[in-house]
This record gives C-alpha cells, sequence and structure tokens, in this order.
C-alpha cells in the first residue's frame, strides 16, 4: 500500500523561510519527499549511518556559524561515504574539486588528500560557504550555488532578474537540489512520519577513537596499524585521507591520525 507523504505547514532552511504557499515550491518538495520517502533501502542506511558523521560535522558548522543544515547538504552530496568520488573528480563528504579544495587549505598529493579528512574538509567547506553567503546574502542561494557554481547563479540571477532561489528557472539537476535537500532533512528529523522506525540498537555504532601525533615517515601502515592495536583495513577506514600504504613526509609536517579507542571493535569481532 502506497500514500502520499506529509508536507508540513512551515518549513525553514538554514533559518531562512521556505515559501510553501507558492505551488510549485510545495510540489517541487513533495517529489523529492516522495521519491527518499519511497527509496527504502537507502534512506534506512541514511538513518543508521547519520549520527557517527553528524556528531563530527555539526559542531565543526556551529563553531564557524555556518547553518547547521548545511549537514545535509554533504549528506546530499555524498551519501555520507567518505570515499565519495564523482565521474568529474569531486571527491570526500563535501565532493571537492581538486582547485578549490588546494585554494582553502587542502593538501592534495599523492601520499595525502585531505579532501578525503572529514574534519578539515568541513572546515574548508565552511570558509567556501560564508564566502559565497557574503556574496548572495541567502543561505539558500549558497546551496544552489554549491552545486551548479557561483558563476551559473550568478548569470541566471541576472538574466531571470530575480534574487531568490525559489524563483529561479534551472537545470534539472539544480532545480531538485536544495529541494532534495530539504527532504532529506525532513525525514531524517522526523524518521517515523515518514514511515521509518529505527530504533537505538539498529544504528551504526559510533566510532571511539584517539589520536597519534606524527612528525615524521611512516615506513608502512600495516605495521604502524599492529602497533596501535588495529589492523591496515581499519586504520584506513579511520584515516581515508592517507592514499599509500606509507607516508614519506620529507617537509616533516605534523598529521593527526585517528586509532581506534576502546570499545571500537572487541576482540571476538576482530
Amino acid at each position: 500500500m502506497h500514500s502520499s507523504v506529509a508536507i508540513p505547514s512551515e518549513l525553514t532552511f538554514m533559518g531562512e523561510q521556505v515559501p510553501l504557499e507558492y505551488f510549485d515550491v510545495r510540489e517541487s518538495l513533495d517529489r523529492e519527499l516522495l521519491v527518499n520517502a519511497n527509496f527504502h533501502s537507502q534512506t534506512l542506511r541514511f538513518l543508521k549511518l547519520a549520527p557517527r558523521y553528524m556528531e563530527i560535522i555539526k559542531p565543526i558548522l556551529k563553531a564557524d556559524t555556518v547553518p547547521e543544515d548545511f549537514v545535509y547538504l554533504a549528506l546530499a552530496e555524498s551519501g555520507f561515504n567518505e570515499r565519495a568520488a564523482s565521474p568529474a573528480g569531486a571527491v570526500g563528504f563535501w565532493q571537492f574539486m581538486k582547485g578549490t579544495a588546494m585554494d582553502y587549505g587542502l593538501e592534495i598529493n599523492p601520499q595525502v588528500d585531505e579532501r578525503y579528512h572529514i574534519e578539515k574538509a568541513t572546515e574548508a567547506a565552511c570558509e567556501y560557504l560564508k564566502d559565497s553567503y557574503k556574496k548572495y546574502g541567502s543561505w539558500t542561494l549558497v546551496a544552489a550555488s554549491y552545486n551548479a557554481g557561483r558563476n551559473h547563479i550568478d548569470n541566471q540571477l541576472e538574466r531571470q532578474k530575480v534574487s531568490s532561489y525559489y524563483d529561479l528557472l534551472l537545470g534539472e539537476e539544480t532545480s531538485r537540489y536544495v529541494f532534495r535537500i530539504l527532504a532529506l532533512k525532513l525525514i531524517m528529523e522526523n524518521p517515523k512520519q515518514y514511515g521509518f522506525n529505527v530504533h537505538d540498537d539498529d544504528v551504526y555504532p559510533l566510532w571511539h577513537v584517539k589520536t597519534v601525533t606524527l612528525n615524521g615517515p611512516v615506513a608502512s601502515f600495516a605495521d604502524f596499524a599492529k602497533e596501535h592495536g588495529t589492523n591496515y583495513k581499519i586504520l584506513k577506514m579511520l584515516n581515508p585521507w592517507l592514499r599509500d600504504d606509507n607516508l614519506i613526509n620529507s617537509k616533516r609536517k605534523t598529521y593527526v591520525i585517528k586509532v581506534p579507542g576502546n570499545g571500537f571493535r572487541t576482540k571476538e569481532n576482530n
């Protein structure tokens, strides 16, 4: 049995009112709610996986004075897959292209790619988003420009002589983009209302980690993992930004490596 999904009477996004009184806005939101509420396997996985990463991302957004709703943009971009990579070459939770990532201070080379570093990539995303907000004065337009690019949004705002995302005629992907984020926000924050029952013990456990500071090379991350009570697979799971099995680090940079803390993985499951 299939049924319609609930659309709230009022909705804000990043602190900005969504004009649900417009039929086209309401129908666009309804479309994305229908898609995501009925894509059960994917949405269930998001609900199980999200707490693990939201506890990392949300405090960074808050500390950088970026609306916490942007956590749903990261979800829409990557599905919270820390190894997400697009055919165009955008990677990580925030799907940074190489040039933009380096402009915002992320290190990228054959051994280290900080686009895969959840904390550093989120901090870089915050700076990018705040720069966009200085330009647009609207977080909704910031989100749209994250998908379509600032130049395209600039051109369309001028061409169409409007100032709101909700008044813009855009291509299929960007016209749906913000509404997909809105739908994810509604479902993730009200799962039972949209037919999802995920109990506390169904949610994937949070990762309890400790950190090791490096100031020099590592000859073998397999050996490094064993020295810290884990294996190569888990070490790379915790540190996907390490792109090789060793680290030359000729410039003696300081890196912080995550390793399992108490309760991360029991011996019986090892």
